[in-house]
């Protein structure tokens, strides 16, 4: 070791190289182990030294020969060690022997000690000294640095010798730098062979000799011509495929990362032709063979090292390992190929749709995503959604992603939707979820690629999504009320798939959609499984599903909604039973819980659609008027059955955010009907009629049925009772004060029905039973009152109030409800208190008369409303004169249960009444007689 420091830095030392060489063989060649690998030691600190000497370069440069002669005799009596470290040195410098070919030979020696010695000198030369080595030598020094990556001896060595290969492909792409550069300056073309060789002759020149450039020398310059840029490039390539084959994952995980990461590094440097033939010869192939031996290798779990033994058995280290199987290894593998090839299309998706055939390769890569997604391992499918979603991410903001990729990428997202997974439900929910975020990226960023077929594609898939979800929610999530990630995903992606301007007929269809996954009353399914059986072969097949899924919108126009739903949700499997439809021929306050036959799913139900429900509501409100108008009727009339589950299912959250929802569009209608001053021309009169039926129907279901009704107070909390009685009278003031007090198109039969449920939540405490009223709770009582002042609100008149059409026919229709709803009220308490004798009445009863004789005498009616009281002609007449001037002619009509009333025995009643009479006087022109009767009287006393 000290000589050879010291003899490294003589002067002239390279003359006898030859002869030091010739010492370290006999080292080599001796029968003594340690002698040998102090011979390999030696030689590779010699490479070491020479290398890093100019001296040894020059004379290199001038005497290297390669002839590609045969192998001389002297040569052949070499061990296939020796070769391999005596003949990269004979590349560099002056020998009279040629290069061996069997070089890398030396990698599958027995002897584990010589491989490393073997390997130090390749990867110094391939470290150091690639740019002085002859093109021809290049090729041998790749494929020796192959054979040592193939080695099963060692598996650093393996890995650095990819490194090495990674060091080569960088060499090679600088020799393409140049050349690409001298091809762009024309007219100044500058031979960098020429500048080479003159920069070595001027060197020589310092040292007092002359090197003559020769054609061998030539040919070591770093620029290299096309065709041995080429063949070293593919060299590389063909080794590193076939090291992404072998059998240690450490080794063909680094080899496929080193070509794909070669070829996203200088792929703009490479032609044409090379990209075809590195598609077709190096990354299909790579992918084919990685997914053939990951899906036949072993499912067995790997076992730890044996410890002992105990009762006859071994006993085993209990490791914990996620990739503890060779398959799931070889799924790592896969992985990588993915996102190689997922690199190469985000860097260059453009210039690899020129290729010819290449729309074939992409059909190629969307089959293996598709079984990869259906069949592969979670980790495979995540990265096979990665691989479109990045290809998508990339091209669409820059405009390079075709109609046809685009579609086709849509077809992979359905069709794998469609199949039933291979793999768990929790990775099979986390794949969905990966799909769904994938479509929503390639909505919004090829949103204005999209026509109303490929929208009604993605509502599609988004169907198949809910409709898995449904059915396969977990029982735990069921019982505590839990939303799982994938609704929440679904939630997410429902919120970026608003139609664009172009697409603005599509929002009906998507609100549509939404509507049939919120909770409806049981419907006959049974009834109509035979034919969902059919359709569900039909749509078995790709295209006839999208032709099945694009009819059944066009259904909600001719045949109404249910059948429309039906055919919607019958492309699948037997779960889609399990999403109940909503029966057109039938009420759905009929059966108010909605409860379909399968509990759980019904369960389910109610948790996705209480999430559901404010995103419908928000995209109903964000949809343009035009549109929103269509679907309207559908949005009120399922927000109706939402509302109608209370009564079986009080503590859902689902009926509260329904009514919440419902007060906001009604309100949110009405305003912009006032601001906007619609007419039939412009809004369809038939839309608008059929959804003030549907606004009717829901408050005659909501508030008959299910407001200011008694509640066990075992079932819900004293804070969520009060919160449900303000929700109740929120639902009556947007009825009251908002909407019967507005400026509406309804026509005058809805009108009616909504002032005749407001009478019929009045009359509750009336119909009760003496026996009972004192029973009835004091909310029920509370909301019955309220529902009398709404009564008497939209009846009265005041010269402030501005009162057009809709505001004059609510108030006849709400004086003549009001007029025998106090007649009722008067004429039976005039009965109770008879009945009862002595015996005092109810206090409710009591108060209830109380303010409907304080809430007359206060009540001034339009002489437009009065006209409909049942009064003598005459009277009407005159009441017509005081046009502008508000009258109370309601007295008249009850003025014989007033007369009646005076000789009750509550002193309250009594006076009011006579404050009554007095003001009936008034009104009939009679109050100075009556004052004059009075002093008549009082004088006869």
């Amino acid at each position: 070791s000290f000589s050879l420091t010291l003899f490294w830095t003589f002067p002239g030392v390279e003359s006898i190289w030859d002869q030091v060489v010739d010492h370290i063989l006999e080292l080599i060649n001796n029968s003594n182990h340690q002698f040998r690998q102090m011979g390999l030691d030696a030689l590779d600190r010699s490479i070491s030294s020479v290398l890093g000497s100019d001296k040894f370069h020059e004379v290199a440069l001038h005497h290297c020969q390669l002839n590609g002669a045969n192998v001389k005799g002297t040569d052949a009596v070499l061990s296939s060690f020796e070769c391999a470290i005596i003949s990269p040195l004979r590349i560099l410098y002056k020998s009279s022997q040629n290069l061996d070919v069997r070089t890398g030979s030396v990698a599958h020696e027995s002897e584990r000690d010589l491989i490393p010695l073997g390997f130090q000198s390749i990867r110094v030369i391939m470290n150091d000294e690639l740019s002085t080595i002859p093109i021809q030598s290049l090729d041998v020094c790749i494929d020796v640095t192959g054979a040592y990556g193939e080695q099963k001896t060692d598996l650093n060595i393996s890995l650095t010798a990819v490194g090495l290969l990674w060091t080569t492909t960088d060499f090679i792409a600088k020799g393409l730098v140049g050349e690409l550069a001298n091809s762009k300056l024309a007219g100044f073309f500058i031979d960098v062979e020429s500048n080479a060789m003159e920069k070595i002759d001027h060197q020589s020149n310092q040292d007092g000799s002359t090197i003559h450039p020769t054609s061998e020398t030539h040919s070591k310059s770093p620029l290299l011509n096309t065709v041995d840029r080429d063949k070293l490039m593919f060299s590389v390539f063909s080794i590193l495929r076939k090291l992404g084959g072998d059998e240690r994952p450490e080794v063909r995980n680094a080899a496929i990362r080193t070509l794909f990461q070669t070829l996203g590094s200088h792929g703009q440097k490479l032609s044409r032709s090379m990209w075809e033939d590195c598609l077709w010869n190096y990354v299909f192939p790579i992918l084919d063979s990685v997914d053939h031996l990951a899906s036949t290798s072993s499912r067995d779990e790997w076992q730890g090292k044996e410890l002992g033994t105990r009762g006859g058995k071994a006993v085993h280290m209990l490791i914990h390992h996620s990739r503890n199987t060779a398959q799931k290894q070889w799924d790592e593998t896969l992985v990588l190929v993915l996102g190689g090839i997922s690199r190469l299309l985000r860097s260059f998706f453009p210039f690899l749709q020129s290729l010819d055939n290449f729309s074939v390769g992409w059909e190629r890569l969307l089959h293996f995503i598709r079984d990869s997604i259906s069949n592969g391992s979670k980790e495979v499918a995540f990265a096979a959604i990665n691989c479109l979603q990045t290809t998508v991410t990339s091209n669409c903001p820059k405009g390079n992603l075709s109609m046809s990729y685009l579609k086709s990428i849509l077809d992979v997202y359905e069709l794998v939707l469609r199949r039933s997974p291979s793999y768990s439900s929790g990775a099979a929910n986390k794949v969905k979820q990966e799909i769904l975020h994938g479509l929503g990226e390639l909505f919004v960023q090829a949103k204005v690629m999209f026509d109303n077929e490929m929208y009604s594609q993605i509502l599609l898939i988004l169907h198949l999504a809910i409709r898995h979800s449904i059915a396969t929610t977990d029982s735990y999530e069921i019982e505590f009320g839990v939303v799982q990630s994938m609704h929440r995903t679904i939630f997410e992606i429902v919120r970026l798939l608003r139609p664009t301007e172009n697409l603005s007929a599509m929002w009906p269809e998507l609100l549509r959609q939404l509507l049939c996954y919120l909770p409806v009353s049981e419907s006959p399914l049974h009834e109509k499984r035979d034919q969902m059986h059919r359709t569900d072969k039909f749509c078995h097949d790709n295209e006839n599903a999208k032709v099945a899924y694009h009819r059944s919108y066009k259904e909600y126009e001719s045949c109404g909604h249910v059948e429309a739903q039906k055919n919607l949700i019958s492309d699948a499997s037997s779960h889609s039973e399990l999403i109940s439809c909503k029966n057109e021929l039938g009420d759905f306050g009929n059966s108010s819980s909605g409860v379909s036959g399968d509990a759980t799913v019904c369960t389910s139900s109610y948790i996705f659609g209480e999430k559901l429900i404010p995103v419908i509501i928000e995209l109903f409100l964000a949809a343009p008027a035009a549109e929103k108008e269509n679907v309207f009727p559908e949005i009120i009339r399922s927000l109706g059955r939402c509302m109608a589950t209370r009564r079986d299912n009080p503590t859902s959250t689902l009926w509260r955010l329904a009514v919440e929802g419902f007060n906001s569009i009604l309100v949110d209608d009405v305003t912009r009907l006032g601001v906007e001053h619609r007419t039939p021309q412009t809004v369809h009169r038939f839309t608008r009629t059929r959804l003030w039926k549907e606004v009717a129907d829901v408050y005659d279901i909501f508030l008959v049925g299910s407001c200011g009704r008694a509640i066990s107070s075992d079932a819900l909390s004293a804070e969520i009772l009060h919160a449900d009685e303000s929700l109740e009278m929120a639902v009556l003031n947007v009825l009251g004060d908002k909407i019967l007090k507005a400026q509406l198109d309804a026509p005058y039969d809805s009108l009616q029905r909504l002032v005749s449920a407001l009478d019929h939540c009045a009359s509750r405490t009336g119909s009760l039973p003496i026996e009972t009223v004192s029973l009835l709770p004091a909310h029920c009582s509370s909301f019955s009152l309220t529902c009398l002042q709404k009564l008497f609100s939209l009846a009265s008149y005041n010269s402030t109030d501005v009162w057009h059409s809709t505001r004059s026919e609510v108030s006849k229709i709400s004086i003549t409800f009001l007029m025998s709803r106090c007649s009722c009220i008067l004429n039976q308490f005039l009965m109770d208190e008879n009945d009862l004798g002595d015996c005092s009445l109810p206090t409710l009863r009591i108060e209830e008369l109380i303010y409907v004789l304080q809430e007359l005498a206060r009540l001034v009616i339009h002489p437009e409303a009065a006209s409909v009281l049942h009064m003598d002609q005459y009277l009407k007449e005159a009441l017509m004169r005081k046009r502008d001037v508000g009258v109370q002619a309601h007295l008249l009509v009850l003025f014989p249960s007033f007369c009646e009333l005076v000789v009750s025995r509550e002193a309250t009643v009594r006076e009011l009444v006579r404050v009554l009479l007095r003001l009936v006087a008034s009104e009939l022109g009679l109050l100075n007689l009556v004052a004059c009767l009075l002093v008549i009287r009082q004088e006869r006393r």
